[in-house]
């Protein structure tokens, strides 16, 4: 069995708890292989916790979540120092926070003030967080998947630039059609007779933690060509740029993404390459995966907004002028 057999064993199992949401399963899986943190936004009851519910049950790997609120502090999510005495002796130990885990589900991340969200800053780019002067690593696998509400405004604190550019992508999930809603009633129905009847549950698929290095391998030594790599740099900056390629895109981008977007091409496009089964990255793989991340990593003016125009429509706008390789 070889290792892209084995994530797509993990994708399948996982769509099995998940009706009409793929290309959030998708998604979710470009993200652990590019080895970079997600945020999803939805409304209420579009399964984006239970998606990374299911990746967890699937895979080796620890879960945590962390329900943000305005109330919670930064040692709430990195941990602290507590104060121990045993034999006549007493020091100060560290204990791991809810972030201390291989997949970390930021539920409502927006809901928190700066100073907590900022805290996730160092542990989501560096890999590490800092509590009282000593440096704590995160485990070799991890991956946060923040998740915010677009329609709830009081009570809310929006996600700084800075931290929004640390997301490798920034996904939408959708209602899912009228067929999907009717397999998802049938899914839960199931779930609630199996859970009544306490019938025991087939072992769910276990993938080890060493086929998602073993695939990070794979992708790292993907061939990306020259032209390319020259298409991901010319589209973003396109953003930075937008009046030289259309009028319409000069009034609407007021500000480019950073550096950070074009790494994030290559590696989300490789990613979807090899998903695809190809050893080369092609166009249609950086296209595939653009809006998801670009979107964030943008910035419209006024005059758009006005104009009912938001990032989706100005990067199909982008895409078609930007020439292909």
């Amino acid at each position: 069995m070889t290792v892209r057999d084995d994530i797509t064993a993990l994708e399948a199992a996982i769509g099995e708890s998940i009706i009409g949401q793929r290309e959030v399963i998708r998604r979710l899986l470009i993200g652990l292989l590019a080895n970079g943190n997600l945020l999803v936004e939805g409304l209420p009851g579009l399964a984006k916790t239970r998606a990374i519910k299911a990746l967890s049950r699937h895979l080796e790997a620890d879960f945590s979540r962390i329900q943000f609120t305005p109330d919670l502090l930064p040692a709430d999510v990195t941990g602290s120092e507590i104060y121990h005495q045993e034999g006549g002796e007493a020091s100060f130990r560290f204990s791991p926070g809810p972030l201390f885990a291989n997949l970390v589900l930021a539920d409502e991340i927006n809901r928190a003030p700066a100073k907590v969200q900022s805290a996730l800053l160092e542990a989501m780019e560096e890999r590490q967080v800092t509590v009282a002067g000593t440096t704590h690593r995160m485990p070799p696998l991890f991956m946060v998947m923040a998740t915010q509400n677009p329609i709830e405004q009081e009570g809310t604190y929006p996600l700084p630039e800075a931290q929004m550019d640390r997301f490798l992508m920034h996904v939408l999930i959708t209602y899912p059609s009228v067929e999907e809603e009717v397999e998802v009633i049938r899914l839960v129905r199931g779930e609630e007779t199996e859970a009544l009847a306490d019938t025991p549950a087939t072992t769910p698929v276990k993938v080890r933690q060493e086929a998602i290095f073993a695939a990070r391998r794979e992708i790292a030594a993907l061939h990306v060509a020259e032209p390319m790599e020259r298409y991901m740099a010319d589209l973003v900056a396109a953003t930075r740029h937008p009046g030289k390629l259309s009028e319409d895109l000069g009034r609407w981008i007021e500000l480019g993404a950073s550096p950070r977007a074009s790494l994030a091409l290559d590696r989300c496009g490789r990613t979807h390459a090899w998903l695809a089964g190809r050893d080369y990255v092609d166009p249609e793989d950086v296209q595939a995966i653009a809006h998801d991340v670009l979107r964030h990593r943008i910035g419209l003016s006024f005059e758009a907004q006005g104009e009912g125009i938001g990032a989706d429509e100005a990067l199909d706008a982008l895409l078609r002028c930007v020439a292909l390789p």
